[in-house]
């Protein structure tokens, strides 16, 4: 059977893992939460065995430039630049709202941080897949183009 134990933790901070520990790390979008992207890819890399895989996914920053969607208004106008952050903006009500109910603050990371991160880290990219939220979340962006991005990185 597996051998499974979980523990909680800092992404960008695995030093209670030894240096080629893992075979396969999975990592959903939650660069989404962290607010430097750089440091979870170098430590993904460190921890990561050769030839072990980070399967990886993460918001198309693309989502963040807009008056924000967590608004839920359909509002496409053009608003915020990148790279984003829910800090810069928490006086306004929504944010102040999300921080109140205890949610998480986001962060939209370039691409350049999010992809070129995982290439600068040493990784080598060896899949890409684009993917949108469904048509019956009724999400304004995902009628137009895939907001969401997954990579397969080996080390080598």
């Amino acid at each position: 059977g597996l051998n499974m134990k979980f523990v909680e933790g800092d992404m960008a901070d695995l030093s209670i893992f030894a240096d080629d520990s893992f075979d396969f790390i999975f990592h959903p979008c939650s660069n989404t939460f962290a607010p430097d992207a750089l440091p979870v890819w170098r430590e993904c890399y460190r921890v990561l065995r050769s030839g072990g895989v980070l399967m990886a996914g993460f918001t198309n920053p693309m989502r963040y430039i807009f008056d924000d969607e967590r608004k839920e208004n359909g509002n496409l106008e053009v608003r915020y630049t990148l790279p984003y952050s829910d800090l810069d903006h928490r006086n306004d009500k929504h944010i102040e709202d999300l921080i109140n109910a205890g949610k998480p603050l986001e962060f939209g990371h370039t691409l350049e941080d999010q992809i070129g991160g995982q290439l600068n880290a040493g990784f080598l990219l060896t899949g890409f897949y684009e993917d949108r939220y469904p048509e019956s979340d009724n999400d304004p962006l995902s009628k137009y183009l895939d907001t969401f991005i997954a990579t397969r990185a080996v080390k080598p």
